[in-house]
């Protein structure tokens, strides 16, 4: 297999990356999908393809992230990286692109031992990306007789699988939604499915330890923190500079109601614009300086420590949290329109929400990342 992310510093000018370039020359390709976006509830074929084209399906430490879909399938294709050398190449045999859906959080599954791996019955929540997938990613249970197998201290242990898109069958309308319907995270399921042991592997962490450290390459080298929270931090900020593009776009064209100047020409909203983009920016600058910092380290050839680790995960954290109060301003200052349905404004208000709730950016991240700070154990999420 080809090696995909090269060893190297990160670059300065992230906007100025090749990916970037791409995803920005794709914008208005996207937006013109969106009324087929919004009423099916997927990414179209035609896009998926595009996206194919232009690489970011084989982006596994993506320097930009397009999208929630494309975030997710990376995050699975390193999970399938920790996979016995039999199975990765069974799930990549097609090209580096191949797309991984599902969820990799424990539970949802229970599986009978059979010759040569397990049957496995279960059902799943949030497939994001199921449409477009070849592969599904689940965590199930083993059940020795009527009980689930444990570890030699007794706890609770759960295991990975990779099952086929064609074993898996679309819980319709589980998606149900105000924003970022497209991602078409419906619940999945399935049934009695025979799981080769090659596609399966013990679910080391909470949520997920680096069980892919055996492929050369830095990004393989790093520390779980440095992907999961800052994969999803990613596609947050990039929604409130969508939005704050939104509010520039509206303020140059609307005159409000009773009002004699455009929406540009009143100071509050160009105060706002000014507050939105440095908070959205300073998010974004810390959460680069720690992930920079990580890279280096292991770069370097050194361990992290669980400072960074913790400072990575707060970065990530926070800069969502910045890009909520940047899109709140914009929403604000739009006024009658930002409620419109059709209306951009809308559309990023309501995605942004919803990526928000996100368990890898909640504010009980704040706390943990305290703990360690007062060197206190700060749990089995963050270590």
């Amino acid at each position: 297999m080809r090696q995909i992310a090269e060893d190297k510093l990160l670059p300065t000018d992230i906007d100025a990356e090749p990916p970037v370039q791409v995803a920005a020359a794709l914008r208005p390709v996207i937006r013109g999908y969106r009324d087929e976006i919004e009423r099916e509830q997927r990414l179209p074929k035609a896009l998926v393809e595009q996206f194919h084209t232009a690489g970011f399906y084989s982006l596994v430490m993506p320097r930009a992230l397009v999208g929630w879909n494309v975030a997710n399938s990376s995050i699975g294709q390193l999970v399938t990286l920790g996979l016995p050398d039999e199975g990765v190449h069974e799930i990549y045999a097609r090209g580096a692109d191949t797309v991984i859906a599902g969820t990799a959080v424990m539970g949802g599954g229970r599986a009978v031992p059979v010759a040569g791996g397990y049957r496995v019955t279960g059902r799943w929540p949030f497939g994001t990306g199921c449409q477009e997938s070849s592969w599904m990613l689940g965590s199930f249970q083993i059940l020795d007789g009527d009980q689930p197998r444990r570890s030699p201290d007794g706890s609770s242990v759960y295991w990975r699988g990779i099952f086929q898109r064609s074993e898996a069958q679309i819980v319709e309308g589980s998606w149900d939604v105000s924003g970022m319907r497209a991602t078409g995270s419906f619940d999945w399921t399935v049934n009695d499915v025979f799981l080769p042991e090659r596609r399966t592997m013990v679910h080391a962490g909470v949520p997920l330890d680096n069980q892919w450290k055996r492929w050369p390459g830095i990004s393989y080298a790093l520390p779980a923190q440095a992907w999961v929270g800052p994969h999803h931090s990613a596609v947050i900020t990039g929604i409130a500079r969508a939005g704050i593009d939104a509010l520039i776009e509206l303020a140059g064209e609307k005159t409000p109601r009773g009002r004699t100047g455009r929406l540009c020409e009143n100071p509050q909203v160009q105060d706002a614009v000014g507050r939105a983009d440095a908070i959205l920016n300073a998010g974004r600058a810390y959460r680069s300086a720690m992930i920079t910092e990580i890279w280096n380290t292991v770069a370097a050839g050194g361990d992290t420590t669980l400072e960074q680790r913790a400072r990575c995960r707060l970065a990530a954290v926070h800069a969502a949290d910045n890009a909520r109060e940047a899109m709140d301003l914009m929403y604000r200052h739009g006024g009658s329109t930002s409620y419109r349905r059709e209306s951009r404004l809308a559309e990023c208000w309501r995605d942004l929400q919803v990526v928000g709730q996100a368990a890898t950016l909640a504010p009980e991240w704040y706390p943990m990342g305290g703990r360690v700070f007062l060197k206190m154990d700060p749990g089995p999420r963050l270590r």
